[in-house]
Protein backbone atom coordinates (compact mmCIF):
# COMPACT_ATOMS: atom_id res chain seq x y z
CA UNK A 1 0.00 0.00 0.00
CA UNK A 2 1.33 3.39 -0.98
CA UNK A 3 -0.28 5.38 1.83
CA UNK A 4 2.06 6.53 4.57
CA UNK A 5 1.58 4.96 7.99
CA UNK A 6 1.61 7.69 10.65
CA UNK A 7 3.29 6.74 13.94
CA UNK A 8 2.30 8.79 16.98
CA UNK A 9 2.78 7.43 20.48
CA UNK A 10 1.02 4.08 20.74
CA UNK A 11 -1.00 4.67 17.56
CA UNK A 12 -0.09 3.67 14.01
CA UNK A 13 -2.60 4.62 11.34
CA UNK A 14 -3.30 5.79 7.81
CA UNK A 15 -5.27 9.00 7.27
CA UNK A 16 -6.55 10.40 3.96
CA UNK A 17 -8.94 13.18 3.04
CA UNK A 18 -11.13 15.61 4.97
CA UNK A 19 -14.74 15.53 6.02
CA UNK A 20 -16.94 13.01 7.82
CA UNK A 21 -14.61 10.41 9.39
CA UNK A 22 -14.80 6.77 8.24
CA UNK A 23 -12.71 4.55 10.53
CA UNK A 24 -11.77 1.21 8.97
CA UNK A 25 -11.18 -1.83 11.19
CA UNK A 26 -9.17 -4.69 9.72
CA UNK A 27 -9.62 -8.37 10.56
CA UNK A 28 -7.50 -10.88 12.44
CA UNK A 29 -5.38 -11.88 9.43
CA UNK A 30 -6.05 -8.68 7.49
CA UNK A 31 -3.65 -5.80 6.93
CA UNK A 32 -4.20 -2.11 6.27
CA UNK A 33 -3.81 -2.70 2.52
CA UNK A 34 -6.99 -4.81 2.41
CA UNK A 35 -9.00 -1.61 2.10
CA UNK A 36 -7.01 0.13 -0.62
CA UNK A 37 -10.11 0.50 -2.81
CA UNK A 38 -11.97 2.27 0.00
CA UNK A 39 -9.05 4.57 0.88
CA UNK A 40 -8.71 5.65 -2.74
CA UNK A 41 -12.44 6.20 -3.35
CA UNK A 42 -14.01 7.88 -0.33
CA UNK A 43 -11.61 10.81 0.24
CA UNK A 44 -12.69 11.99 -3.23
CA UNK A 45 -16.29 11.88 -1.99
CA UNK A 46 -15.70 14.22 0.94
CA UNK A 47 -14.79 11.75 3.68
CA UNK A 48 -11.77 11.47 5.94
CA UNK A 49 -10.66 7.82 5.93
CA UNK A 50 -8.62 6.54 8.88
CA UNK A 51 -7.24 3.02 9.33
CA UNK A 52 -5.73 2.39 12.77
CA UNK A 53 -3.44 -0.60 13.09
CA UNK A 54 -5.14 -2.67 15.78
CA UNK A 55 -2.77 -3.91 18.53
CA UNK A 56 -3.67 -7.56 17.98
CA UNK A 57 -0.27 -8.84 19.11
CA UNK A 58 0.85 -5.99 21.36
CA UNK A 59 -1.40 -6.36 24.41
CA UNK A 60 -0.68 -8.68 27.36
CA UNK A 61 -2.24 -12.11 26.86
CA UNK A 62 -5.04 -11.57 29.39
CA UNK A 63 -6.00 -8.31 27.66
CA UNK A 64 -5.99 -9.77 24.17
CA UNK A 65 -9.79 -9.62 23.81
CA UNK A 66 -12.39 -8.12 21.51
CA UNK A 67 -13.53 -5.83 24.35
CA UNK A 68 -10.05 -4.37 24.85
CA UNK A 69 -9.71 -3.74 21.11
CA UNK A 70 -13.04 -1.87 21.26
CA UNK A 71 -11.65 0.22 24.14
CA UNK A 72 -8.47 0.86 22.13
CA UNK A 73 -10.65 2.15 19.29
CA UNK A 74 -12.40 4.52 21.69
CA UNK A 75 -8.97 5.84 22.79
CA UNK A 76 -8.01 6.36 19.15
CA UNK A 77 -11.23 8.30 18.43
CA UNK A 78 -10.60 10.54 21.45
CA UNK A 79 -6.93 10.95 20.50
CA UNK A 80 -7.99 12.16 17.03
CA UNK A 81 -10.64 14.40 18.64
CA UNK A 82 -13.37 12.86 16.49
CA UNK A 83 -17.09 12.59 17.04
CA UNK A 84 -19.96 10.95 15.17
CA UNK A 85 -17.74 8.58 13.23
CA UNK A 86 -18.70 5.92 10.68
CA UNK A 87 -17.13 2.56 11.54
CA UNK A 88 -16.39 0.08 8.75
CA UNK A 89 -15.19 -3.36 9.82
CA UNK A 90 -14.39 -6.65 8.12
CA UNK A 91 -14.39 -9.98 9.97
CA UNK A 92 -12.95 -9.40 13.47
CA UNK A 93 -12.95 -5.66 12.64
CA UNK A 94 -16.73 -5.78 12.21
CA UNK A 95 -17.05 -7.45 15.60
CA UNK A 96 -14.87 -4.77 17.21
CA UNK A 97 -17.03 -2.11 15.52
CA UNK A 98 -20.22 -3.71 16.81
CA UNK A 99 -18.94 -4.01 20.38
CA UNK A 100 -17.55 -0.46 20.31
CA UNK A 101 -20.94 0.81 19.11
CA UNK A 102 -22.65 -1.01 21.97
CA UNK A 103 -20.21 0.44 24.54
CA UNK A 104 -19.95 3.99 23.11
CA UNK A 105 -23.10 4.61 21.01
CA UNK A 106 -22.74 8.38 21.33
CA UNK A 107 -19.51 8.31 19.27
CA UNK A 108 -20.87 6.35 16.31
CA UNK A 109 -23.05 7.85 13.59
CA UNK A 110 -23.23 4.70 11.45
CA UNK A 111 -21.82 1.20 11.24
CA UNK A 112 -20.79 -0.85 8.20
CA UNK A 113 -20.05 -4.56 8.62
CA UNK A 114 -18.83 -7.08 6.06
CA UNK A 115 -18.06 -10.74 6.82
CA UNK A 116 -18.30 -9.80 10.50
CA UNK A 117 -17.84 -12.12 13.44
CA UNK A 118 -20.01 -11.61 16.49
CA UNK A 119 -22.69 -14.22 15.82
CA UNK A 120 -20.88 -17.17 14.28
CA UNK A 121 -17.36 -18.36 13.70
CA UNK A 122 -16.60 -21.32 11.46
CA UNK A 123 -13.89 -23.65 12.72
CA UNK A 124 -10.53 -22.78 11.25
CA UNK A 125 -10.15 -26.34 10.04
CA UNK A 126 -8.70 -29.55 11.43
CA UNK A 127 -5.44 -28.88 13.18
CA UNK A 128 -5.34 -25.25 12.05
CA UNK A 129 -2.94 -23.66 11.92
CA UNK A 130 -0.31 -26.17 10.83
CA UNK A 131 2.98 -24.44 11.43
CA UNK A 132 5.51 -24.94 8.72
CA UNK A 133 3.02 -26.31 6.17
CA UNK A 134 3.03 -23.56 3.53
CA UNK A 135 0.65 -25.32 1.13
CA UNK A 136 -1.90 -25.84 3.92
CA UNK A 137 -1.76 -22.15 4.85
CA UNK A 138 -2.00 -21.19 1.18
CA UNK A 139 -5.17 -23.29 0.79
CA UNK A 140 -6.66 -21.73 3.94
CA UNK A 141 -5.93 -18.22 2.66
CA UNK A 142 -7.44 -19.05 -0.74
CA UNK A 143 -10.60 -20.42 0.90
CA UNK A 144 -11.32 -16.95 2.29
CA UNK A 145 -12.06 -15.75 -1.26
CA UNK A 146 -14.40 -16.87 -4.03
CA UNK A 147 -11.54 -16.34 -6.49
CA UNK A 148 -8.43 -18.00 -5.00
CA UNK A 149 -6.17 -15.73 -7.08
CA UNK A 150 -7.05 -12.85 -4.71
CA UNK A 151 -4.88 -14.65 -2.12
CA UNK A 152 -1.60 -13.29 -3.50
CA UNK A 153 1.78 -14.66 -2.47
CA UNK A 154 2.20 -11.55 -0.30
CA UNK A 155 -1.02 -12.34 1.60
CA UNK A 156 -0.12 -16.02 2.01
CA UNK A 157 3.41 -15.14 3.16
CA UNK A 158 2.02 -12.76 5.79
CA UNK A 159 -0.36 -15.39 7.19
CA UNK A 160 2.40 -18.02 7.09
CA UNK A 161 4.74 -15.72 9.04
CA UNK A 162 2.03 -15.04 11.65
CA UNK A 163 1.25 -18.70 12.35
CA UNK A 164 4.95 -19.54 12.55
CA UNK A 165 5.54 -16.88 15.19
CA UNK A 166 4.74 -18.72 18.43
CA UNK A 167 3.57 -15.64 20.36
CA UNK A 168 1.43 -14.40 17.47
CA UNK A 169 -0.04 -17.86 17.02
CA UNK A 170 -1.05 -18.12 20.68
CA UNK A 171 -2.57 -14.63 20.58
CA UNK A 172 -4.38 -15.39 17.31
CA UNK A 173 -6.06 -18.36 18.97
CA UNK A 174 -6.83 -16.26 22.08
CA UNK A 175 -8.52 -13.62 19.89
CA UNK A 176 -10.54 -16.28 18.06
CA UNK A 177 -11.75 -17.69 21.40
CA UNK A 178 -12.57 -14.19 22.65
CA UNK A 179 -14.64 -13.56 19.51
CA UNK A 180 -16.63 -16.74 20.15
CA UNK A 181 -17.18 -15.75 23.81
CA UNK A 182 -18.38 -12.28 22.82
CA UNK A 183 -21.50 -13.46 21.00
CA UNK A 184 -23.69 -10.40 20.44
CA UNK A 185 -27.07 -11.94 19.60
CA UNK A 186 -28.68 -10.54 22.78
CA UNK A 187 -27.13 -7.07 22.33
CA UNK A 188 -28.02 -6.40 18.69
CA UNK A 189 -31.79 -5.81 19.10
CA UNK A 190 -31.02 -2.92 21.50
CA UNK A 191 -28.55 -1.24 19.09
CA UNK A 192 -30.32 1.51 17.14
CA UNK A 193 -27.28 2.72 15.15
CA UNK A 194 -27.94 2.71 11.36
CA UNK A 195 -26.04 -0.27 9.97
CA UNK A 196 -25.09 -1.20 6.40
CA UNK A 197 -24.42 -4.94 5.96
CA UNK A 198 -22.44 -5.84 2.81
CA UNK A 199 -21.84 -9.58 2.37
CA UNK A 200 -20.30 -11.98 -0.09
CA UNK A 201 -22.82 -14.54 -1.36
CA UNK A 202 -20.13 -17.25 -1.26
CA UNK A 203 -18.61 -16.34 2.12
CA UNK A 204 -17.43 -19.67 3.59
CA UNK A 205 -16.11 -18.18 6.86
CA UNK A 206 -19.27 -16.34 7.93
CA UNK A 207 -21.92 -17.83 5.61
CA UNK A 208 -24.85 -15.83 4.13
CA UNK A 209 -27.26 -16.92 6.88
CA UNK A 210 -25.04 -14.99 9.33
CA UNK A 211 -25.66 -11.79 7.36
CA UNK A 212 -29.40 -12.50 7.41
CA UNK A 213 -29.29 -12.99 11.18
CA UNK A 214 -27.45 -9.68 11.65
CA UNK A 215 -30.10 -8.03 9.47
CA UNK A 216 -32.94 -9.61 11.48
CA UNK A 217 -31.46 -8.66 14.86
CA UNK A 218 -30.24 -5.10 14.15
CA UNK A 219 -33.26 -2.75 14.27
CA UNK A 220 -32.01 -0.23 11.69
CA UNK A 221 -30.06 -2.26 9.15
CA UNK A 222 -30.00 -2.84 5.42
CA UNK A 223 -28.43 -5.90 3.78
CA UNK A 224 -26.65 -5.90 0.40
CA UNK A 225 -25.20 -8.92 -1.41
CA UNK A 226 -22.20 -9.20 -3.72
CA UNK A 227 -22.27 -12.22 -6.02
CA UNK A 228 -19.24 -14.47 -6.64
CA UNK A 229 -17.65 -13.09 -3.52
CA UNK A 230 -16.14 -14.57 -0.37
CA UNK A 231 -15.27 -13.22 3.07
CA UNK A 232 -13.64 -9.91 2.06
CA UNK A 233 -15.89 -8.05 -0.45
CA UNK A 234 -13.85 -4.81 -0.26
CA UNK A 235 -10.84 -6.77 -1.60
CA UNK A 236 -12.56 -9.07 -4.09
CA UNK A 237 -15.02 -6.57 -5.60
CA UNK A 238 -13.80 -3.11 -4.50
CA UNK A 239 -15.75 -1.11 -7.10
CA UNK A 240 -19.06 -2.79 -6.33
CA UNK A 241 -18.39 -2.53 -2.59
CA UNK A 242 -17.69 1.20 -2.88
CA UNK A 243 -20.79 1.82 -5.01
CA UNK A 244 -23.07 0.02 -2.53
CA UNK A 245 -21.58 1.86 0.45
CA UNK A 246 -21.56 5.24 -1.30
CA UNK A 247 -25.24 4.88 -2.28
CA UNK A 248 -26.18 3.89 1.29
CA UNK A 249 -24.28 6.83 2.79
CA UNK A 250 -25.95 9.24 0.34
CA UNK A 251 -29.39 7.76 0.98
CA UNK A 252 -28.90 8.18 4.76
CA UNK A 253 -27.34 11.65 4.22
CA UNK A 254 -24.16 10.74 6.09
Amino acid sequence: MQDEVIKDGKFRYIEKGDGTPIIILHGLMGGLSNFQGVTEYFPKKGYKVLIPELPLYDMPMLKTTVKNFAKYLEQFIKYKNLDQVILLGNSLGGHIGLLHTKLYPELVKALVITGSSGLYESAMGDGYPKRGDYEFIKKKAQDVFYDPKVATKEIVDEVFATVNDRIKLVKTLAIAKSAIRHNMSKDLPKMKTPTCIIWGKEDAVTPPNVAEEFHDLLPDSELYWIEKCGHAPMMEHPEQFNQILDAWLQQRKF
